[in-house]
């Protein structure tokens, strides 16, 4: 199968845990064989919403999406056990999907979408309004400086409140926004919470269910740096998903 060579060895996600002083990880072990078996059914199926009916497809879920300008994206499967000891898998992507932060099958994001919707729409409009303004004035005249400044303060603000809302479970029972679990920086990154090991861990934590093993590759165009190949494998990141995989795989 082309592109499946470079595969992790034993660490797939990791993070340092502030709590009990090591750093927890999890291993893509037979993970990897099921993202095999996804590549073929996004490749046969051409579509991210195979779990329903041909009849009920969504453009916008086409595969398509991921080998235009917006190039290809992360996806991952988790194989974990469920109350009664029987091994089954979860499947996510990273972050929104042409849009969309859900697609039958597929697990949840770390925040309730429309709770998002509700809180980026109107400051969003506002900021872009802004941007308007901005083009309308010189570059160095005093309005455009205070103009910058104002879009960058509800800008800021607005990722604060977007932060708020990730709620990340463990396996300890805790349940904590992103701010107060970012581990080694003050800032925290746009997109951190959203990527597959994220997902997969949250949904796992919050079922009570045991993750045995989690395996990521990408699909699609490759990324603008040539990072991210189609069909490779690759760990999770750790400018964003190192920051906070200590907490979500303490007590795993």
């Amino acid at each position: 199968m082309q592109g499946t060579a470079s595969i992790p060895a034993n660490i797939s996600c990791s993070g340092y845990c502030s709590r009990c002083k090591t750093t927890h990880s999890l291993s893509p072990e037979d993970a990897v064989e099921h993202c095999r078996a996804l590549m073929q059914k996004l490749d046969t199926e051409k579509r991210a919403d195979f779990d329903v009916p041909q009849d009920q497809a969504v453009s916008d879920f086409s595969t398509d999406y991921l080998f235009g300008n917006a190039r290809g994206q992360m996806f991952g499967i988790m194989v974990y056990l469920d109350h009664d000891g029987n091994k089954k898998t979860a499947k996510a992507f990273s972050g929104q999907y042409n849009g969309h932060w859900e697609i039958p099958g597929w697990v949840s994001p770390l925040i309730d979408p429309q709770e998002f919707e509700t809180l980026t729409m109107c400051t969003e409009k506002e900021i872009k309004r802004i941007g308007r303004e901005m083009a309308k004035t010189a570059p160095d005249s005093t309005l455009h400086a205070q103009l910058a400044a104002q879009r960058k303060n509800l800008s800021r603000e607005l990722m604060r409140k977007i932060h708020a809302i990730y709620s990340v479970h463990n396996f300890r029972g805790k349940i904590k926004p992103l701010p107060e679990i970012i581990y080694g920086k003050k800032g925290i990154p746009t997109g951190t919470g959203d990527c597959c090991a994220p997902k997969l861990l949250n949904f796992a934590a919050k079922n009570g269910y045991t993750p045995l093993a989690i395996a990521e590759f990408f699909y699609g165009r490759e990324n603008r740096s040539k990072t991210r190949m189609h069909k490779q494998f690759y760990p999770s990141c750790t400018d964003k998903c190192g920051l906070i995989l200590g907490f979500m795989l303490c007590g795993s």
